[in-house]
């Protein structure tokens, strides 16, 4: 009897371990779900050279350790045009997305804040606006208008004028065919006289071999790592347009559907990655700077006196007029606007 009652208390045991599993696939277990794999793809724009590409590099890296796997990330850059990146991730055809403000300004001209002339000089000031309002309100405009959760956000390298021949004069902008990415600076050239050209970076090269155009604005970093300057070796900074921001962008719906113990995590790991893209973005300079010397390239900077030129109202006014036009049909204060930036730089308010 003692055997029969042994042998026969494995067979019990396998049933019930045979029921549970089967009712774990019926109903579930409590925080199973939570417990599945998320994998996420974040669409990214070509930009070698530039802490934007490092930075975004590092998402999968940062994300996989940070929720000890639980959410994958695959970072692509062919997914959809660099036009289309933010509203992609607003319309659900990526979950997330590297996006540069800049492209959206025509639409939501605060998000081409940094491309008035004169008004945001460099990264410094740039981080002044960001932690005063700016980074707040923008946010709000990418969840209202674009669905979208903001990660963490960085800057390109500031942007310089790659041309064929010297600019070095208010005078030798005209009659110059630019490539210009976005509609301020645009305006801001039609003044000086220059046929302002937008177009895709990876229409440039082919552009400037054909002689298309004769010069480029572009990140430092950026045009320096394509080697714009083999083509137009004249490498000069202008302060024109001379901050781009950038933000990675999550899906609300995506966001807000994973477990909160995920979100935190992958913000955590986001807010190492936006510390470290401002830490390290002059670095990022340097060494651009630093490689293109060492093809003989000698970069030029315009002094204070001859940017005041370039940014006198006479030729400056039309880019506030159009961004200021804009402002009012999409229904926000430009005028007033414009001066919070200024009281958050300690300049004087207009």
């Amino acid at each position: 009897m003692l055997i029969s009652r042994t042998a026969a208390e494995p067979r019990q045991t396998h049933s019930l371990l045979a029921a549970f599993v089967g009712a774990v696939f019926a109903v579930g277990v409590p925080g199973m779900a939570q417990a599945q794999k998320i994998d996420l793809t974040m669409g990214i724009i070509v930009s070698p050279g530039d802490a934007y590409s490092a930075m975004t590099a590092s998402v999968p890296e940062r994300v996989a350790k940070a929720t000890n796997g639980r959410v994958s990330v695959t970072v692509s850059d062919s997914l959809v045009a660099p036009a289309q990146i933010a509203s992609a991730v607003r319309d659900g055809r990526l979950p997330m997305s590297a996006s540069l403000h800049t492209y959206l300004a025509a639409d939501e001209p605060r998000m081409g804040i940094f491309n008035l002339p004169g008004l945001i000089n460099n990264v410094e000031e740039y981080q002044k606006v960001r932690d005063a309002f700016w980074a707040k309100d923008v946010a709000k405009i990418w969840e209202e208008k674009w669905g979208a959760v903001v990660l963490a956000e960085g800057a390109w390298c500031p942007t310089r004028l790659f041309s064929k021949t010297p600019i070095r004069t208010v005078e030798d902008f005209k009659n110059k065919r630019l490539r210009v990415h976005n509609p301020q600076t645009a305006a801001q050239m039609n003044a000086l006289g220059a046929k302002p050209t937008p177009m895709a970076t990876t229409e440039i090269m082919p552009a400037l071999e054909r002689g298309v155009i004769d010069g480029v604005f572009i990140s430092t970093c950026v045009g320096g790592a394509m080697e714009f300057w083999r083509l137009a070796k004249n490498v000069q900074d202008w302060g024109v347009g001379a901050i781009t921001g950038w933000a990675i962008l999550i899906n609300k719906a995506e966001w807000e559907g994973m477990p909160a113990d995920v979100r935190a995590q992958v913000q955590s790991a986001m807010d190492g990655l936006q510390k470290d893209a401002f830490g390290t973005y002059n670095a990022f300079v340097q060494s651009a700077l630093d490689n293109m010397k060492k093809h003989s390239v000698e970069p030029w900077s315009a002094s204070e006196q001859e940017r005041a030129v370039v940014n006198d109202p006479k030729y400056a006014k039309a880019a506030y007029d159009s961004w200021l036009a804009r402002a009012k049909e999409v229904g926000f204060d430009g005028p007033a606007y414009i001066n919070q930036v200024r009281q958050a730089l300690g300049k004087p308010t207009q």
